[in-house]
């Protein structure tokens, strides 16, 4: 991830990007592939669940093949909230790296989110729950501790105010943001990805900051 593109992304390769087929993927190549996949699988509104049956025939390899670089499909699940962790905290760190605390901060903080999901459909699915239905309860519990750790960092950027109680104004303002996202990403997901998170979003901020 650069500071010239704050919205990362899983890169899927294209036909005409290709290169020359290898008979033997790199050390680590075919677990990315295996990764970018998923994450395409995911970003096809209304998608059947992903399952290493028809994960392996997207790939063209055996499900055996696919165990060789995951002990379960609960991993493959792991290494996109990876990305996912890892995205959203390095964006979270440029705007508290580069400006103030108070509302602005924390609106730039949803916004820049926000980008991230749209960039990465398939990860709001991810982010909402949607993706790790019927999966290991661990999944989930990850994605919650991923939003618990967005919601400190709205309540610190939020605590820099004129107000009488600022740590109580913040605590309920950090929640409100974060149900927000969590509808608009649920909304964006549900939408076919139609319904962008970003959707007026400043005239949204405005009214919750």
């Amino acid at each position: 991830m650069s500071d010239s593109d704050p919205s990362s992304e899983l890169k899927l390769e294209h036909d005409g990007d290709a290169k020359p087929a290898r008979k033997r993927p790199r050390p680590g190549e075919r677990r990315l592939q295996i990764l970018q996949t998923v994450a395409a699988m995911l970003e096809q509104p209304g998608a059947e669940r992903v399952t290493t049956a028809n994960l392996a025939a997207k790939i063209g390899v055996s499900e055996a093949a696919l165990y060789r670089h995951f002990a379960s499909k609960a991993q493959m699940f792991e290494g996109l909230i990876d990305f996912v962790d890892q995205s959203a905290m390095g964006l979270i760190r440029q705007v508290t790296d580069r400006e103030s605390a108070g509302p602005q901060q924390a609106g730039r903080i949803v916004a820049l989110l926000f980008q991230f999901a749209e960039k990465n459909p398939g990860m709001s699915r991810v982010m909402i729950g949607d993706a790790l239905v019927q999966e290991h309860e661990r999944l989930q519990e990850r994605i919650n501790l991923l939003f618990d750790k967005i919601e400190a960092q709205l309540r610190q950027s939020l605590k820099a105010s004129d107000s009488a109680t600022p740590t109580a104004d913040a605590q309920v303002a950090a929640s409100v943001l974060v149900a927000f996202m969590q509808g608009r990403l649920q909304r964006f997901a549900r939408s076919g990805f139609k319904r962008l998170p970003s959707e007026h979003l400043q005239a949204a901020l405005g009214r919750m900051l």
